[in-house]
C-alpha cells in the first residue's frame, strides 16, 4: 500500500489519504506499480466510451485522462522536444531545464495532443473493426462492442504506456539531479519481471476479435520507451524526469493507433 500511495502520488493527482514521506521511497523500489496505476487510470478514463456520442466520448477520454494526471507529463514532453530541437549537443541539457517553451516543445506537445485525438475519435466512432464502413459492428450490439473494445484498447494503452515509464526507470541511468534521478536507476532490469506480471493482466477476457488490439496497444508504450532509451543516451546522457513524462504521452499516443491497426486488421 505504501508503494501504490506513492506510485499515485507520483504518477496522478489523486489525493491519497494517509500519504506519508515513507511512500515516495517505497514507490521508487517497486516499479510494478506503474502499469497498476496505468490501470487506474485508463479504467476511469476509458468510461467516457460509453458516452451516446462519439465525439463526447473523445473529448470526454481526453479531459479525464488531464483530470486524473495533471500536466506534468505533458510538461516533460514540452520540455524534451525543445532540447531534442536544440542544434548544439551541450545545450540540450540547459533547455531541458528551461521553463519557456520553444517551438520544438510546441510541435511535440500538438502533434501528440492530436494523434491521441485521432485515436481516440477512431476508437469512438467505430473506424476499426467493420464499425464505420458497414460491416460486422453495426446496430445497438455492435454499439456496445465498439463501445467495450474501445474500454479494454484505452485501458492497455494506459498500462502499456505506464510499463514503458517503469523499462525507463529499470533500464536507464539518471541524465542529471531531479526529480527523475530518483527514480531511475534505483531498481535494476530484474525488477521488470512483476512489472510485465502486472501489466499482461489486462489481456484477459479480451472481447471477442479483440486480442491483437489489445496486446497492440499494450506493446506500444514499452517499444516507444525503449527507442527513447536508445535516443536519449547520445541526446542527455541518460533518462529525466521530463523523459519520463514524454514517455508516458508518446507511448499512450502510439498504442491508440496500435491499437486501432491491430483491430482493423483482425
Amino acid at each position: 500500500m505504501p508503494a501504490l500511495r506513492g506510485a499515485f502520488t507520483f504518477l496522478t493527482r489523486v489525493p491519497m489519504p494517509g500519504a506519508a514521506p515513507a511512500d515516495w521511497h517505497a514507490f521508487r523500489r517497486s516499479p510494478w506499480t506503474f502499469p497498476v496505476v496505468g490501470a487506474g487510470v485508463g479504467s476511469v478514463a476509458g468510461l467516457a466510451f460509453l458516452a451516446p456520442s462519439p465525439w463526447t466520448a473523445a473529448a470526454g477520454y481526453l479531459v479525464a485522462l488531464h483530470l486524473l494526471t495533471g500536466v506534468t507529463h505533458a510538461d516533460g514532453l514540452a520540455d524534451l522536444g525543445d532540447a531534442v530541437a536544440a542544434h548544439d549537443p551541450d545545450r540540450r541539457l540547459a533547455v531541458l531545464k528551461d521553463a519557456d517553451l520553444g517551438v520544438g516543445g510546441a510541435l511535440a506537445l500538438g502533434v501528440t495532443l492530436l494523434a491521441t485525438t485521432l485515436g481516440a475519435l477512431a476508437l469512438a466512432t467505430g473506424l476499426v473493426g467493420g464499425g464505420g464502413t458497414g460491416g460486422g459492428v453495426s446496430g445497438a450490439g455492435g454499439s456496445v462492442l465498439v463501445g467495450t473494445v474501445a474500454f479494454r484498447v484505452v485501458l492497455a494503452a494506459e498500462v502499456g504506456a505506464k510499463a514503458g515509464m517503469a523499462l525507463l526507470a529499470c533500464l536507464g541511468t539518471p541524465a542529471h539531479e531531479g526529480l527523475g534521478s530518483a527514480v531511475v536507476g534505483e531498481v535494476g532490469p530484474r525488477s521488470l519481471v512483476p512489472v510485465a506480471v502486472a501489466s499482461v493482466l489486462v489481456l484477459l477476457v479480451p472481447p471477442p476479435g479483440a486480442f491483437p488490439a489489445l496486446a497492440a496497444a499494450l506493446l506500444a508504450g514499452p517499444v516507444v520507451s525503449l527507442v527513447l532509451l536508445a535516443r536519449v543516451r547520445s541526446w542527455l546522457g541518460g533518462v529525466s524526469g521530463d523523459v519520463l513524462g514524454a514517455a508516458n504521452e508518446l507511448g499512450r499516443a502510439v498504442a491508440l493507433h496500435a491499437g486501432v491497426v491491430a483491430w482493423t486488421i483482425a
